[in-house]
Formats: C-alpha cells, structure tokens, sequence
C-alpha cells in the first residue's frame, strides 16, 4: 500500500479550543488513473468479445496484444524511428506555426489596415482541412518534410492567430490608460499590460492548434513518408495487420497526451496567480 502523507491544520472551534485536524495530500500519480481504466475495460471487453464473438476479435485487439505487437515493432526499430519522426516533425511545425501566429497577431493588432486585408484571407482559407491542402502542398513543394513541416505550421497557425488576435484586442482599456498616464511607452504597455492580458487566450490557442497539429501531422505521413506514426496506420492498412494499427493509434493519443500535459504545465507556471471559476469557489 502507498503511504499518504497527513498535515496538522489547526481550526478553531466556536468553544474557543484549537483542535488539530489532519488533511490528506493527493495521491501524486492520480492523474493515471483514468489511463489505466480505460485500458482495464478495454482489455476486459476484448476478451469478453473474443469469448462470445460479437464480431471478429481481430477488429478489436485487447490491449496486451497490442503491447506484444508493440514489442515486435520496437525491436525492429520502427517504432523509434516513427516516434523521433513524427516527433520532430509536430515540434518544427507547432512551433512555427505558433511563433507566426503571435506575430502576425501583434501586427493586426497594431495596424487597422493590416487585419483588413489579411482578415478575409483567413476566413477563405482557414476551414479547409488538411486533406484537402497536402496533395496541392506536395504538387508545389515536392515530397519531403518541408510539405509536411508546412502542413503542421499552417494548421497550427489559424487557430492560434484567432486565440492570439482576441487575447489582444480583449485588453482592458482601463489598463493601458493607467500605464499611459504614469508615464510608460509604447513598447513597456506591451510587454508590461497588453501581452500579459493575452497570454490565457495564446495558451487556450496552443491547445487547440495542438490537436489540429496532431492531425495534420498524421494526414501528411499517411500520404508520401517512409516514416512515423501515420505510415505505420498506412502499412499496417496495406497488410491488414490491426494490431500494428492501434499500436500507432495508441502512441498518438499518448504524445498528444504528453504534450498537452507539457502546455498545461507552462499555463500552471504562467498562470498561477489566477484563480477562478465554481472549483475554486465552492472547493473551500
């Protein structure tokens, strides 16, 4: 059994007397445990399935096969190689995507005639899914990993030019009249009031343009790779092999999962001085 670690709090008592009370620290690896039940009734239903055949087992792997095909993958190499692939591929792509956005943003926000003619732009070009953009990406740039870097980017870019947009322009007017009038310049009001006012909405963006990213990224190495998570789905496809397919379909939902914990754990460090909402109200 796990220890759980207990700490004095004093409370007082309408009496008058000071009454110890003890208070039990969060279990720190509790986050994991909707993880493991997910699994846990997977695996439970699989099996259950394979028993009474609902359908074919082979279309619902449980989750130890999966971890055995997992373990023939990795000691051939491939699922290293597609990992440090696509790895590298959604870092390059978010973060250009993320850093062009912010300072795009910045410009729109600055000058009225700029959002003008870029606004329209976005508004005809940012529904079309990514599907539809990698054939024409591949045609103009060739196969390689530009297109599939620029895929990532543009994807990643759109939503977090909105987030980032509405984080500027939502800056209290109060507060950059009080900066004015105690003598600050341009350039301090916006290091100092206006991005910090924006920094929730260009947090909020990077999820979303996190989980765009991810799709992107498996659209392009679906069509024209030799390598990563979505060339394994293709291969696995092609050989119908469908527990090699939810290996790469379960390694995907776990380094989206470890980035989007990455970005959680910034906005925490960002954001700590804000609270809110019903939990913290009513969580006393």
């Amino acid at each position: 059994m796990s220890r759980i670690k207990t700490a004095a709090i004093p409370s007082a008592q309408p009496s008058g007397k000071l009454v110890i009370r003890t208070a039990r620290t969060p279990f720190r690896w509790k986050g994991a445990i909707p993880y493991v039940a997910i699994f846990l009734v997977w695996e439970l239903f699989s099996r259950f399935n394979m028993a009474v055949q609902w359908f074919n087992p082979l279309f619902f792997p449980p989750p130890t096969e999966i971890i055995r095909n997992a373990w023939m993958l990795a000691e051939t190499g491939m699922i290293s190689a597609s990992l440090w692939s696509s790895t590298v591929r959604i870092l390059q792509g978010f973060t250009l995507g993320t850093v062009s956005a912010i300072a795009i943003a910045m410009v729109m926000s600055r000058f009225r005639h700029v959002e003008f003619w870029i606004s329209p732009l976005l508004n005809l070009t940012g529904p079309i899914p990514a599907l539809a953009l990698l054939p024409l990406f591949i045609i103009w740039f060739g196969i390689g990993e530009f297109p599939k870097v620029l895929l990532i980017a543009w994807t990643t870019f759109v939503p977090m030019l909105a987030y980032t947009l509405d984080g500027l322009k939502s800056v209290n007017p109060l507060l950059i009249r009080s900066a004015t009038s105690l003598g600050a310049s341009q350039r301090q009001i916006f290091a100092r009031v206006i991005l910090p006012s924006a920094i929730p909405n260009i947090l909020v963006g990077s999820q979303v343009g996190l989980g765009l990213a991810f799709s992107a990224l498996i659209v392009s190495e679906m069509m024209g790779a030799s390598s990563g998570l979505g060339y394994i789905i293709v291969d696995a496809r092609n050989y119908f092999k469908i527990s090699n397919m939810f290996v790469a379909i379960v390694l995907i939902g776990l380094e989206y999962s470890l980035f989007s914990q990455l970005l959680k754990l910034v906005e925490k460090r960002v954001m700590s001085w804000r609270k809110g909402g019903i939990r913290d109200a009513l969580g006393k």
